[in-house]
């Protein structure tokens, strides 16, 4: 079976591709004995998601595939953007979703969108794809599930958050199930042609 890094030990994020991700061998970091932490200094996600990608491509020599992605409200001018893993200050999840909240207090504007943007190096040659998902951010976290901002991010068309709904409707629409889709589709096509 053709393996495929995913340049992450995020178990969250690894379960939703893996759900999506059907006839693949998925290794993490850990699975390819990468622990250095690779440091994310730029200001774009595509910049981030390639420096991931091309550090673990390098260090392994296996197709790898390394996202970044981020929630971004409206209100604040696309914050906390690149900056959600880390916009309290900490990677804590909860104290991240507080400081998002606090930055919006007294904001009529909850529109925002979640935007993710994978890179993939495959067979030595780099592709990019991406998957935005618009919704709204509500003032008070509902539900269990999902990781980081879901408690508080309900999407277009729907009246439950990211935490609330099924992992399966959330993968479908979700910002990192549109963009891990299309990277399927095109790993698809170069297994069969």
């Amino acid at each position: 079976m053709t393996e495929l890094v995913v340049a992450s030990n995020n178990k969250g994020k690894i379960a939703e591709i893996a759900q999506i991700i059907e006839g693949l061998s998925l290794l993490s970091l850990q699975d390819v004995g990468f622990t250095d932490d690779i440091p994310e200094p730029f200001h774009s996600f595509e910049e981030n998601a390639h420096t991931k990608a091309d550090t673990v491509y390098r260090f392994c020599n296996k197709n790898v595939m390394a996202d970044d992605s981020g929630i971004c409200a409206n209100a604040l001018g696309g914050a906390p953007g690149i900056d959600s893993a880390h916009y309290s200050g900490s990677r804590d999840d909860m104290a991240n979703l507080n400081a998002l909240l606090k930055a919006l207090e007294g904001s009529e504007d909850r529109s925002g969108y979640y935007k993710a943007v994978i890179c993939l190096i495959w067979n030595d040659e780099t592709y990019f794809f991406e998957g935005i998902c618009k919704g709204t951010i509500i003032e008070t976290p509902r539900g269990n599930g999902g990781f980081g901002y879901d408690p508080i991010f309900i999407p277009d068309g729907y009246d439950k958050t990211f935490a609330e709904l099924e992992p399966h409707i959330k993968n479908t629409i979700s910002h990192r199930g549109i963009a891990t889709r299309k990277m399927v589709s095109f790993i698809k096509e170069k297994l069969e042609g």
